[in-house]
């Protein structure tokens, strides 16, 4: 992902003018390269130090001071560290703190100072600390960096666990063995050889196994895609296959069964979906709707949600593992790990923990192109009529709810705001423009309840997640609506 704030960032001759500040408050959304505060009087010198160091951890960026925060931003201007040697001690502070150079750019107008804060990134492989503490942002606040971010910051440079071997010194004949090669020519669609040796050329050539002086080497990626039992590799990769649990009722009370999976993720996908989808209680709700399918959940959903999991999953902590939880009312898919891409980007981002897997992945056919497997969700959710499905963070892992059908009355503000936000996205990304009858259409009610509808887009804007989309029309009955990012 190219970011336009490296080129907004320099006029011409390299100087920050208001030309510059301009259009950085004229973008339509903050991004995580940018800090707005107003600080019309003082701004906590702490402070200053936590955000430069959250800022660097993030790649860099500017905090700016006089500023409105919300959009559409306007300079106030800041009385904050007023003299010239108030600045250079402050940076001087900010260089023995955080041993990172801060250039501090100050501009001056009718309408009041501003103070930019021009922070580099971090060293590759280190992360900037506060007097031990690691900061990064969460919306407008400051919080502690996850554990997950700080192993992946200390892991860079250093060969990834894919790239580990699973088993050093494989014949021939135990290579054929311990992977699914027919499997694996299948899924790639191209004829399996006539002999053993062009297999082995096959996988050498694309980086599955590597030659060694005793034979072959055969790589934690090759075997955890292609695998025939993964229990007859190491622990550590062994406990990284999916683990499906059903629960009878709602809750965790009672399980009903309990499996773990023990092929390699491509080899054993569709089985795996098979399972889960057949597995899922009957939607009788939609049935008139969608005959050819009458489960609970889509299968092209369950699809692009479990190949995330697998392919945005942190291999760095030993013994955990991808985890399908499926109740009578949802089935809850989550995988270790922090996401990359903020969880209401989902739609249209998209950034890779683990780029080889999730291209040989694709190679395979397991996966979408880069960035479509959310929208493929979204879609098939909506064609179903379902609420929207709920993405979330915890301290350790990455989760993605999917609901059973419920009627519009039935759902609730949050589910009726999620649901509304990601119909925006998924038509913006679709180069179409929501509006109250299309979201009408989505809820599958009719015109009547277009007062209804209107209260939801107006609390969705609310929350900050739509806006108008202006350029259209001006008139309210023909209003349409983008995300806040657009």
């Amino acid at each position: 992902m190219v970011y336009s704030w490296w080129v907004l960032s320099m006029s011409e001759g390299g100087m920050i003018t208001f030309e510059t500040l301009q259009a950085w408050l004229n973008m339509p959304s903050e991004t995580e390269h940018f800090e707005f505060k107003e600080a019309k009087n003082q701004f906590d010198n702490n402070k200053i130090f936590e955000y430069c160091a959250a800022l660097a951890n993030e790649g860099g960026g500017y905090l700016i001071l006089g500023v409105t925060d919300r959009h559409p931003r306007k300079i106030v201007g800041t009385t904050a560290f007023s003299t010239h040697d108030k600045l250079n001690k402050l940076k001087h502070n900010i260089v023995e703190k955080l041993r990172i150079r801060v250039d501090v750019i100050e501009l001056n107008s009718s309408e009041g100072r501003v103070l930019i804060f021009e922070i580099p990134s971090r060293h590759r492989g280190q992360a900037v600390d506060v007097d031990g503490k690691y900061y990064m942002r969460s919306g407008e606040s400051l919080i502690p960096m996850t554990q997950d971010m700080l192993r992946r910051i200390f892991a860079e440079g250093q060969p990834d666990w894919l790239s580990h071997p699973a088993k050093n010194n494989v014949s021939d004949e135990d290579v054929i063995s311990l992977l699914d090669t027919q499997a694996y020519f299948d899924l790639l669609k191209v004829p399996y050889p006539t002999n053993r040796d062009s297999v082995l050329a096959k996988l050498e050539n694309d980086g599955l196994i590597v030659k060694s002086n005793h034979g072959w080497l055969i790589l934690n990626l090759t075997a955890i895609v292609l695998a025939k039992k993964l229990d007859v590799f190491p622990l550590e990769l062994a406990r990284k296959a999916p683990r499906v649990i059903i629960y009878d009722g709602n809750n965790k009370l009672k399980t009903r069964s309990d499996i773990i999976g023990n092929r390699g993720y491509a080899v054993g996908f569709e089985a795996l979906i098979e399972f889960v989808y057949s597995s899922a209680p009957k939607n009788h709700v939609i049935e008139q709707t969608i005959r050819e399918e009458t489960n609970m959940f889509p299968k092209q959903a369950l699809r692009e949600l479990i190949a995330n999991a697998m392919v945005h999953q942190d291999f760095s902590e030993s013994g955990i593992s991808i985890m399908i939880e499926m109740y009578d009312d949802r089935i809850e898919i989550s995988n270790f790990g922090i996401p990359l891409t903020k969880v209401e980007r989902f739609i249209d981002g998209y950034k890779s923990r683990n780029e080889q897997l999730a291209d040989i992945m694709r190679r395979l056919r397991i996966c979408e192109e880069k960035g479509s497997g959310v929208d493929k969700v979204i879609e098939s959710v909506e064609a179903y009529q379902l609420p929207a499905p709920d993405f979330r963070v915890s301290d350790l892992r990455t989760i993605v709810v999917m609901f059973s059908h419920k009627n519009f009355s039935d759902m609730t503000k949050k589910d009726r705001i999620r649901a509304c936000y990601q119909h925006c996205c998924l038509l913006y990304v679709s180069n179409k423009r929501m509006s109250n009858q299309t979201l009408r259409e989505r809820f599958g009610v009719q015109e009547s309840a277009s007062a209804t509808i209107s209260v939801v887009i107006s609390t969705t804007k609310t929350e900050g997640l739509i806006k108008s989309d202006d350029s259209e029309t001006n008139s309210t009955r023909y209003a349409t609506y983008l995300p806040y990012w657009a």
